[in-house]
């Protein structure tokens, strides 16, 4: 960090009011707030493709209580919003206290309301549960997601997108597609996602939904609509600060040295730590599986801690589980192909060990708990393939790198499938048995799989009694490695509830704030329902872009 006192006399090379570092869905929501304002804004992004990891993710946005829900007459409240993020997340530190979760729920209807004025089109994903849905406060249908638009509004910035490929679908069809074969229910979705990809091919457009549509709808509206500046391989380098206010940054661009003052405030959106190896074995333990932005680094909230500012929840992430890489292949994060019959996770002495259909964090968790360096498979007989769409084996070309690799494994038997994975066959088969029974009862008795609504949400109500569970009895079996993966870090600077950074004594760093994975998350060590990374990441966006338009912010 560098005072700039000098600067301050009017030295800077660009001056805006606000500056935003990061390219993701906390950034742009800073964006849109700062615009509607009528701040200038600056946003810049480290590496040459933008939108972060919130292109590359399933776009859904965890928004309780939010006016989609109060159009459509559906139930909720704050009270209730709140109470089951107290059920849920509890306490875990500052980040997560009654202040900042009510700053979340209260924050919600601007970013809803405000996006939708600068052109969003967003829809309800009716179907999805909270990840805790019987506890108190849990309800379905709290989130929500831009419809699929034509990526052909934002020209040749699709070029540079993060996202690995566009597609017409929201994370609401995901659920019914992986079965889009095996029930009347997931066909009919089937065949209306493939009506919806034709019909945009017919018109001449490039359909896109999740998270490539939600950045999609974001750039067109902040840079194209609104001509903010993007600016493409420009990472921060310095924190600018002048009697203790963070006056503007020092980037690089096309490798020339830049400052920008920032009149208003510098908003950290630039991502977590996922990618810094060094950063994860220190604060995790481990390598780290990610699969979020190869860009996430970590440089913003390390220049954050230079500046003086806390940090908290360093040691967790939004954990799940994963299929392991191949080279060439990042590792594939599973969510429905958990739930699904005749399927079970076991760990390298090829035991059971949790319920394989709970929310992804907490399996996540559990890995890490039970053996966080050992190996672990996902053992399934020949329905889980033919019945049901299984995205992490959908490519010939790195299901051949698979086996190469002995990250996948066929055997006739279970048996012979043990062997090829280094698991006892006796103790495979005692586990298969043990699993088999509960199947057939319908009741896990050593794990509740099956028991939670967001179980069976992407269970297969055609098998009985229990739609997430089916006895492993027909061959070929197959295993895939799994490992302990994630969709981002989550710790970062703390910041109080209108995203303004602060210090370790509590004070306010004036100038500076944070947002998404940059910053310690409200969600604290649990994942409340679908796109709780999304959703406060946009609200705390809004919510600081609200406070830097303050006159006296």
């Amino acid at each position: 960090m560098t005072d700039t006192t000098a600067q301050s006399a009017g030295t800077f090379d660009h001056s805006y009011d606000v500056v935003v570092v990061g390219s993701g869905g906390a950034g742009f929501a800073t964006a849109l707030g700062a615009i509607d304002a009528g701040l200038s804004v600056l946003m810049i992004e480290s590496s040459g493709k933008w939108g972060g990891s919130t292109a590359m993710s399933g776009g859904g946005m965890w928004l309780p209580n939010n006016p989609l829900m109060r159009r459509a007459g559906v139930g909720d409240s704050r009270e209730e919003a709140l109470t089951y993020l107290e059920a849920t997340v509890g306490d875990a530190g500052r980040s997560t206290s009654r202040a900042h979760k009510e700053a979340f729920v209260d924050g919600i209807e601007d970013f809803v309301v405000t996006a939708e004025k600068f052109g969003l089109t967003f829809a309800r994903s009716t179907d999805y549960p909270d990840y805790y849905p019987e506890l108190p406060g849990g309800k379905i249908g709290r989130a929500i997601e831009v419809k699929p638009l034509n990526a052909k509004v934002i020209g040749k910035w699709w070029e540079t997108i993060s996202a690995p490929a566009g597609m017409p679908i929201k994370t609401d069809d995901v659920w019914l597609l992986g079965r889009a074969w095996s029930t009347p229910a997931g066909f009919v979705r089937g065949a209306q996602f493939v009506f919806r990809a034709l019909g945009g091919v017919v018109r001449g457009q490039r359909l896109v939904g999740i998270g490539a549509g939600l950045a999609s709808a974001f750039l067109h509206a902040a840079v194209l609509k609104h001509r903010m500046p993007l600016w493409l391989n420009a990472p921060l380098e310095e924190l600018l600060i002048s009697d203790g206010r963070v006056t503007g940054v020092r980037i690089t661009r096309d490798g020339q040295p830049l400052t920008v003052r920032a009149t208003r405030g510098v908003m950290l959106a630039g991502g977590g730590f996922d990618h810094n190896t060094e950063w994860r074995r220190k604060h995790h333990g481990i390598d780290g599986s990610p699969s979020g932005n190869p860009a996430n680094l970590g440089r913003p909230t390390e220049l954050a801690q230079q500046a003086g500012a806390a940090v908290e929840l360093m040691d967790d992430a939004w954990w799940g589980a994963s299929v392991a890489a191949t080279a060439g292949h990042d590792p594939s994060f599973i969510v429905g192909e958990r739930s699904l019959p005749y399927s079970i996770i076991v760990d390298a002495r090829g035991d059971r060990f949790a319920n394989e259909s709970e929310s992804y964090v907490d399996l996540g968790h559990h890995m890490l708990e039970h053996d966080k360096d050992g190996a672990y498979w996902m053992i399934a007989d020949v329905r889980h393939a033919r019945r049901y769409l299984r995205t992490f084996a959908l490519d010939p070309k790195n299901n051949k790198a698979m086996r190469a690799a002995g990250i996948m494994a066929k055997g006739s038997t279970l048996a012979e499938l043990a062997g090829r994975i280094g698991i006892q066959p006796a103790r495979l088969q005692a586990t298969v048995d043990r699993f088999n029974g509960f199947a057939r009862s319908g009741v896990d008795g050593d794990f509740g799989r099956g028991n939670s609504a967001y179980d069976r949400y992407y269970g297969d109500p055609s098998v009985h009694p229990n739609a997430c569970l089916g006895p492993l009895e027909k061959g070929p079996f197959t295993a895939f490695k799994v490992v302990i993966g994630d969709l981002g870090t989550k710790g970062g600077v703390l910041t109080d509830p209108d995203g303004r950074a602060l210090r370790e004594d509590g004070t306010v760093i004036e100038g500076l704030y944070a947002a998404g994975n940059n910053s310690a998350s409200v969600m604290g060590r649990t994942y409340p329902g679908p796109g709780s990374t999304i959703g406060p990441a946009v609200v705390f966006g809004m919510r600081a872009a609200r406070h830097m338009a303050r006159p006296d912010a």
